[in-house]
């Protein structure tokens, strides 16, 4: 019986989602870029984050960038590595909003990579360098109603070494939620994973102006 309730559970929705892996174990990145002003509408504003303060004027901030296996990911993963100091987090902010997510990045998914604290936000940092974030949404006056492919479109424009199945728009509350991009290790774009692969399939997803 234990033996089969094992194997159930194997099979469940989720189950590829792993905790205390070995860290420097995993296949490929997940760049998870984030659009605050809709963020902030469905979940930010509710809780008087920072983030959407319109002094800070953001647009695609980095969630993060995860590990991914070719099915699922690590988490929580053991390591030696020393906890990220508060002005660590902090200097993250400029890019993902607040110091909080940069900790919780760490936290997740950064004790996966088997780098160091500031090695991780280097890279974090260089791969939403790499990417071009599409200027015509900074040109919004007003919320509108798009289709998610036309966002996965505007990223391939602005990218054009990317390839669909590399790039995933996700939706949330009927909101355009993040723009998924799948990086090798050396940060070059690759395919996505089959369950990183499925994008958003709405045709009227709100898409809410820059502060």
């Amino acid at each position: 019986m234990r033996i089969v309730l094992i194997w159930m559970m194997m099979w469940l929705p989720g189950w590829a989602t792993a905790e205390g892996e070995r860290a420097g174990t995993f296949d490929y990145y997940v760049l998870s870029l984030s659009w605050s002003p809709n963020w902030c509408a469905y979940e930010g504003d509710a809780r008087g984050s920072d983030q959407c303060d319109a002094r800070h004027d953001h647009g695609w901030i980095l969630h993060g960038l995860w590990p991914q296996f070719h099915r699922g990911f690590p988490s929580y993963c053991r390591t030696a590595e020393r906890a990220p100091s508060r002005a660590m987090t902090r200097d993250m902010a400029d890019i993902m909003g607040t110091s909080g997510l940069a900790w919780h990045q760490w936290k997740k998914h950064g004790v996966c990579t088997g780098l160091s604290a500031p090695a991780y936000y280097a890279l974090s940092r260089e791969a939403y360098a790499r990417v071009t974030r599409p200027a015509v949404f900074r040109k919004l006056d007003k919320t509108v109603r798009l289709p998610a492919s036309v966002v996965e479109d505007a990223f391939l424009q602005a990218n054009p070494d990317m390839e669909p199945d590399g790039v995933t728009i996700t939706c949330r509350d009927g909101h355009i939620q993040e723009a998924r991009i799948c990086l090798s290790r050396d940060l070059d774009p690759v395919p996505c994973g089959r369950d990183v692969v499925r994008d958003c399939t709405a045709r009227d997803a709100l898409f809410t102006p820059v502060r």
